[in-house]
C-alpha cells in the first residue's frame, strides 16, 4: 500500500469516526431532553392539583353582632351547625368545623368589604374547605383504608358526602394559589410571596453586580498599573469561581445578618449574596475582548472621549 492509500484510508477512518461521534453527541442530546421532559411531566402530573382548591357553599347570616366582635369563623361554625344540627359534644362540634378551612372567616370578611349591605342579611357563599376535605375530594384520601390510619374520620366522611349531595362541595380553580404567600395552612399557600421575593432578589442583585463588575473590569484592565497587586487581585477574582455557593450563603449569614444586623428572611440580603456570585463572571469576561484590541492603537484611540466611551460600551457591556 502507497502513501495515498494509506492517506485515503487514515481519512476513511476518521471520518467514520468524526460521524460516530456525532451520533453519540446527538444520543446524548436527545436522552438529556428525555429524561427533562419525563422530569417535568412527572412534576406536572404530581402537581397538577394544586390548579384547583375545593370550596364549600355555606348560607351565611352576616350577623352584625360577629361583624362587631370581628368573629369572621363563628359565622362559618354557625352556618355548619345549621346544617348538621344533630351534632352535639364539644368533640364533634371540633370536628365538624374542620370541615371548614381556618381562613374561610377572611373569606366571609373579602365578601362582605365588597357587599356591605349584606349585614344582617343571609346569602350563599362559596368559602375555602380544609385541607383534609380538598384531598379528599381529589382522591388522595384511600376511603378503603381502616379509620385508624386515615385522616378523615368515618363520622366525616358522612358529613362530607351529605355537603356533595347538596352540592355543596366543588372544585374550582385555586386563584389563592397566584394571589397569596406562604402559610401554615396548604389551602391557603401561594406563591405570590416568592415570585415577588425572587424579582426583588435579582433586582438587587442586577443593580449592585452589573455596574460593580463592569467597572472593576474596566478599571483592571485599561487604568491599573501592572504589578503584584492588581495580579493578586485578578487571581483572587479568578479563585472565585471555584467557590462553592454555599460559602457564599454562610458569609451572608455570617457578614450580612450577624455582623451588620441586617434584616432577616429579606430579599434585600438574598440579593447581596447573588451580587457576589455573579461578580466574579461579570469583572473577568470583559477583559479578553479588551486585551484583544490592538494596543498600538488603543492608548491613542482612548484619548478622544467619544471613541472610548463607543469602546468601552460595545467591547465591555456586551
Amino acid at each position: 500500500m502507497n502513501n495515498s492509500d494509506r492517506i485515503k484510508a487514515g481519512l476513511a477512518k476518521r471520518y467514520r469516526a468524526e460521524k460516530r461521534y456525532r451520533v453519540y453527541g446527538v444520543l446524548a442530546i436527545v436522552a438529556a431532553i428525555s429524561f427533562l421532559v419525563v422530569m417535568l411531566s412527572a412534576i406536572g402530573i404530581r402537581g397538577v392539583g394544586a390548579f384547583q382548591q375545593s370550596y364549600m357553599a355555606l348560607s351565611i347570616t352576616f350577623d352584625s353582632a360577629y361583624i362587631n366582635d370581628k368573629d369572621w369563623q363563628g359565622m362559618v361554625k354557625s352556618s355548619l351547625r345549621e346544617i348538621f344540627p344533630d351534632v352535639s359534644g364539644r368533640r364533634d362540634k371540633k370536628k365538624l368545623y374542620k370541615l371548614a378551612s381556618s381562613g374561610a372567616g377572611f373569606d366571609l370578611r373579602e365578601i362582605l368589604k365588597d357587599n356591605p349591605s349584606w349585614i344582617d342579611q343571609t346569602h350563599t357563599v362559596w368559602v375555602t374547605a380544609s385541607d383534609d376535605v380538598d384531598m379528599l375530594i381529589k382522591g388522595s384520601i384511600d376511603r378503603t383504608v381502616v379509620e385508624e390510619d386515615r385522616r378523615v374520620s368515618d363520622q366525616e366522611l358522612v358529613w362530607i358526602d351529605h355537603l356533595v349531595s347538596l352540592n355543596s362541595l366543588e372544585l374550582k380553580f385555586n386563584t389563592t394559589f397566584f394571589t397569596k404567600g406562604d402559610s401554615r395552612e396548604p389551602e391557603l399557600a401561594g406563591i405570590l410571596g416568592a415570585i415577588m421575593g425572587s424579582f426583588f432578589s435579582l433586582t438587587v442583585c442586577f443593580a449592585l453586580s452589573f455596574p460593580l463588575g463592569i467597572m472593576a473590569a474596566i478599571y483592571l484592565e485599561e487604568f491599573a498599573p501592572k504589578n503584584k497587586w492588581t495580579d493578586m487581585v485578578e487571581i483572587n477574582i479568578n479563585n472565585l469561581a471555584a467557590v462553592p455557593s454555599i460559602v457564599f450563603g454562610l458569609l451572608g449569614m455570617a457578614v450580612f445578618l450577624n455582623m451588620f444586623m441586617m434584616p432577616r428572611s429579606a430579599p434585600l440580603v438574598g440579593g447581596m449574596v447573588l451580587a457576589l456570585m455573579t461578580y466574579q463572571p461579570l469583572s473577568f469576561r470583559p477583559a479578553p475582548p479588551c486585551a484583544r484590541f490592538p494596543r498600538p492603537f488603543a492608548k491613542p484611540l482612548t484619548a478622544l472621549v467619544p471613541v472610548r466611551f463607543r469602546r468601552f460600551s460595545t467591547m465591555y457591556c456586551p
